[in-house]
């Protein structure tokens, strides 16, 4: 793969906004999605599974008649089925309606249950927002937070998380991989250190799940967030992961003290087990396609297109997400462009990822995501390419 091209200043260009001439398309002709990191469509067996929850079987689930009991066996099966993904128990799975939940109950939940041993949290610069808010929120309430910086590849280093833990370090929170530069984090380096320390160790594995493989066993991790909309599966519900043991609070008062109150949706939760059996049963196999197309579009960028900046590790990353900064053209410029022309990405939601990592000046304006999913085609990924390199080289020469 070439070698990104250093950006000179002599070279620097005006940021201008120049039309592109639009491809003639049928109009019975779709977009083309390639922004699979930000949700993904449900799939038909996920539909299918959903169903009946949704029309005939839909009893509550805490009820004892026979409606309550089949509403409550489908969900004790799902458990078990997420659970099976990911090497856990099923009673390790607590259902949520989303990343976002889950992040804040395993960061508050623990930090509350902890706090009589200690009130110092770690974190990174680069988690996901729920949980880098989440960690600051704690600040104000009598906690003390260190965060990670990351090296250029947004990862952090094993040997500053281990200088800043203290005898006062009650939870580190450090992401599986991020949502938008796609570096996957040494989780496993970290969870080796983590119980070396007796620290409870959590992490964010929203942009994870689904498309590469997470064993609890292995990475030593205490709290795992994840969720159905990123890997096929229905909006709104979601999932934490609780190994055994791990000292934590619930967010709601309730009179059962359950961990996460509240009626259940079979048929999200359903819909949430399908999505993931089918995920991981194809998952080698998606792999090795969407690397593929990952590898095709990082080398045509860098090889055809002059100033640009591969944001993320060009290895630790994930198999379906490209993210480069472009010198000449805005980001939201580009986006713009290419929806009118056929193909919908997207530009860095969290700009404090791209501070984190030192991507500055024009590049920093000019940051695009694409990310792939099962449905994308090669023949999409160079037409796109094309539009691309295009579009940017209007933009300069103008």
């Amino acid at each position: 793969m070439a070698k990104n091209v250093k950006y000179a200043k002599k070279d620097k260009v005006k940021q201008v906004k120049v039309p592109v001439q639009k491809q003639e398309a049928s109009p019975a002709k779709k977009l083309v999605f390639m922004d699979y990191a930000s949700t993904t469509p449900i799939r038909n067996e996920v539909l299918e599974a959903m169903e009946p929850f949704l029309k005939d079987k839909f009893g509550n689930p805490s009820s004892m008649h026979s409606y309550g009991r089949d509403a409550r066996l489908a969900i004790e099966e799902a458990r078990e089925t997420i659970a099976k993904t990911i090497n856990a128990s099923p009673d390790e799975i607590i259902f949520t309606s989303g990343s976002t939940e889950s992040s804040n109950l395993a960061i508050r939940g623990v930090a509350k249950a902890k706090q009589h041993i200690g009130n110092h949290l770690i974190t990174s610069a680069v988690e996901h927002d729920p949980v880098f808010s989440a960690c600051k929120s704690m600040v104000s309430e009598g906690f003390s937070l260190s965060t990670l910086l990351v090296d250029v590849d947004g990862l952090i280093s094993i040997a500053d998380l281990r200088s800043k833990i203290t005898p006062k370090t009650i939870l580190i929170s450090i992401q599986h991989s991020n949502g938008e530069i796609g570096s996957l984090q040494p989780i496993d380096d970290v969870g080796r250190i983590a119980k070396e320390k007796g620290v409870t160790l959590h992490t964010d594995a929203t942009f994870s799940y689904g498309w590469v493989p997470i064993d609890v066993k292995r990475t030593n991790v205490d709290l795992i967030t994840f969720d159905a909309h990123h890997c096929y599966g229905p909006k709104g519900i979601g999932a934490l992961y609780v190994k055994q043991g791990t000292p934590i609070k619930p967010l709601f008062q309730n009179r059962d003290n359950l961990l996460r109150p509240g009626t259940l949706s079979p048929a999200l939760i359903v819909g949430f087990a399908k999505a993931a059996e089918l995920a991981h049963k194809e998952m080698k196999s998606n792999q090795k396609n969407l690397m593929k197309l990952q590898k095709f579009l990082m080398d045509y960028i860098e090889e055809r297109i002059k100033f640009v900046k591969l944001n993320g590790h060009i290895s630790k990353r994930l198999p379906n997400n490209v993210n480069f900064s472009f010198s000449g053209i805005t980001g939201q410029e580009l986006v713009k462009q290419l929806e009118e022309n056929g193909f919908v990405t997207s530009t860095c939601i969290d700009c404090r990822i791209l501070e984190a990592i030192g991507t500055k000046g024009e590049k920093f304006t000019g940051s695009v995501r694409f990310s792939f999913g099962t449905e994308t085609d090669i023949q999409d990924v160079k037409r796109m390419a094309q539009l691309v390199e295009e579009i940017v080289n209007k933009a300069r020469q103008a």
